[in-house]
């Protein structure tokens, strides 16, 4: 058998306890052989002043992604083949091999959102946690559109992550063009004042630079980068619209 885990990196932490620990099952010990495990990570400090770590967060993201592909009760080839393509275009063909192979095991499980959600909610950072959402909305887009199932679910999910309704809205609207995508991307409505839309758009910025989650990895930092450019070009478009300088 493979050595594993290269791609889930190490510092596997709180994954490996509560509900989502319970749902990896054998992978633990036999998938993840190579991986470092960091034991005793609940601690009374708030997660958002420490780092999430590169294996805690991967595998936070193929649960979630299974329930998204999960979500309107059938999994089918096509699905699987966004799921893999998706995988495979953010983290390589390693990331897709890995990934795959545990949502295949998770595909017969019940996985509780509400469990799994809260714990990723309690020792997880909220830059992190917002980077999950947006790569769960580049999955429910990787075949072209977004269905009202995997929508209530991403709904569902931000809520119990902890994700602010601006938060929320604005990283939904990076997967839609729109008249007023871009103001939903800052975070304000079309009504607002060129000193608030400077004002927004500095607030972004810094909330979501790819120095944020950097540090988990090159195939993370650079889906930050993404979303961090679609910040930068709703604030250029709103300018451009306005003859702001």
């Amino acid at each position: 058998m493979a050595k594993y885990g290269k791609w889930i990196g190490g510092g596997l932490g709180f994954v490996m306890g509560g509900p989502i620990g319970a749902l990896l099952g054998f992978w633990i010990g036999s998938f993840f052989d190579s991986a470092t495990v960091i034991t005793n990570q609940q601690t009374s400090q708030d997660p958002a002043s420490r780092p999430t770590g590169r294996g805690d967060f991967l595998v936070s993201l193929v649960i979630l992604a299974t329930a998204l592909m999960k979500a309107d009760g059938k999994v089918t080839k096509g699905e699987l083949e966004y799921v893999k393509r998706f995988f495979r275009d953010n983290f390589g063909e390693e990331g897709e091999r890995e990934a795959l192979a545990i949502i295949k095991d998770l595909l017969n499980k019940e996985i509780s959102i509400e469990q799994v959600a809260m714990q990723i909610r309690m020792n997880m950072n909220i830059y992190s946690r917002t980077q999950l959402l947006y790569f769960l909305f580049g999955l429910a887009k990787a075949d072209g559109n977004v269905c009202n199932h995997e929508i209530a679910l991403l709904d569902r999910i931000a809520n119990l992550l902890g994700i602010d309704s601006n938060t929320y809205q604005s990283v939904k609207a990076m997967y839609y063009d729109d008249s007023g995508s871009a103001y939903q991307i800052l975070g304000i409505p079309a009504s607002a004042t060129n000193e608030e839309v400077k004002k927004a758009y500095r607030k972004m910025a810094i909330e979501n630079h790819p120095d944020k989650v950097g540090y988990m990895g090159e195939d993370i930092r650079k889906a930050a980068e993404k979303k961090f450019m679609a910040i930068n070009e709703a604030y250029e478009k709103i300018k451009k619209q306005r003859g702001i300088n």
